[in-house]
């Protein structure tokens, strides 16, 4: 239709001026006033919606660093999706490659953002086991031990759990956090944090070649050079029914 062309010009112009109206005049045959209405609404709408997607980086930052930022997304990414639930995955990926520099920013924001992602991203998947090959009560030493999709193994350089408006480290700690981030049995989503033996253990469990978890172990000691391989054999049975018991390992395959 040939007034098409005309109409999507019009609606890029109208939508630059929501995404930066101080730089970016509203169209001539709009009155301000209507147009505030508009202004207000998107950037609102969003701002909550990010704010409940990322709590507590809302309450760490002041209204004026917080505003901001939402205004630094609008105008600086393009989003892909349409939907609201991927809206904190448009955050993030804005915070990782267009974020401008600002001296404002703590020098953890990345690291929580993303903490805080993975939480809503582990409530909304849908990635499900194969139960039909799993033995739930299967022999954790002599099974190969299955890890839950829904179980993410993280790392960061800072205490992300702890962040909130009475801990904001101005610089990381010399020890890194690492972090297992699940989805309970009753669909809570829950974080274990653990040492970097524990997160080698799940780094072997997830290799493409099965091991048992006799296996597994074994190779953790030889790579600690421990004196008693067995002793590093029974501690770290007992770990890996505790992870059992949280959801974090869901038995062994058949």
């Amino acid at each position: 239709m040939p007034e098409q062309p005309d109409l999507f010009q019009r609606q890029r112009a109208f939508a630059a001026h929501l995404r930066d109206p101080a730089k970016v005049p509203g169209p001539d045959d709009i009155e301000d006033r209507r147009m505030a209405i508009y202004r207000d609404l998107v950037f609102n709408n969003v701002s909550a919606l990010l704010a409940g997607n990322f709590p507590v980086m809302r309450r760490i930052l002041s209204d004026a660093h917080w505003d901001g930022l939402i205004r630094d997304f609008f105008v600086h990414h393009r989003a892909k999706t349409p939907l609201f639930l991927e809206l904190g995955q448009e955050f993030l990926d804005f915070l990782q490659s267009a974020r401008a520099d600002d001296p404002r920013d703590p020098p953890f924001l990345l690291e929580l953002a993303h903490y805080e992602w993975v939480e809503l991203a582990l409530q909304i998947s849908d990635v499900a086991p194969d139960r039909t090959r799993l033995d739930p009560t299967g022999d954790l030493l002599e099974g190969r031990p299955v890890l839950s999709p829904l179980a993410w193994n993280l790392s960061y350089r800072f205490p992300v759990h702890r962040i909130g408006p009475d801990c904001q480290p101005d610089a990381p700690p010399q020890v890194p956090t690492h972090l297992v981030i699940y989805r309970t049995p009753d669909d809570a989503i829950a974080f274990l944090e653990i040492n970097a033996v524990t997160q080698r253990l799940l780094i072997l469990l997830e290799e493409e070649t099965p091991q048992t978890g006799r296996e597994v172990l074994g190779h953790i000691a030889a790579e600690l050079g421990h004196s008693d391989p067995d002793q590093v054999i029974a501690f770290g049975a007992g770990l890996m029914e505790d992870l059992r018991t949280k959801g974090v390992l869901l038995g062994t395959t058949r």
